[in-house]
């Protein structure tokens, strides 16, 4: 049965895990050479690679939540809890 909660494997690796992965990798190829790969599609304007600078270079942009509705919906903290909030 699938209930919830802790499951081998699940959650985050450990640090070290994590280390080892980015050792293997920089065995693989230098760090230096992906930046490089990276700059020529960017400056071949490929939006993707573009978007992937950017992110790295300036932080992705805040997320923002529009709480206003213009459909006509009308939620109270009451109505949605509903318990032990009448006066």
């Amino acid at each position: 049965m699938g209930a919830g909660g802790v499951r081998p494997g699940s959650g985050r690796k450990p640090k070290a895990e994590e280390i080892a992965i980015i050792e293997k990798m920089d065995a693989i190829m230098i760090p230096d050479k992906a930046w490089q790969a990276l700059a020529e599609k960017v400056i071949e304007n490929d939006v993707p690679a573009v978007k992937l600078w950017l992110a790295y270079r300036y932080g992705n942009p805040k997320d923002t939540l529009n709480l206003n509705s213009s459909e006509g919906i009308s939620l109270s903290l009451k109505d949605m809890v509903g318990f032990g909030l009448d006066d």
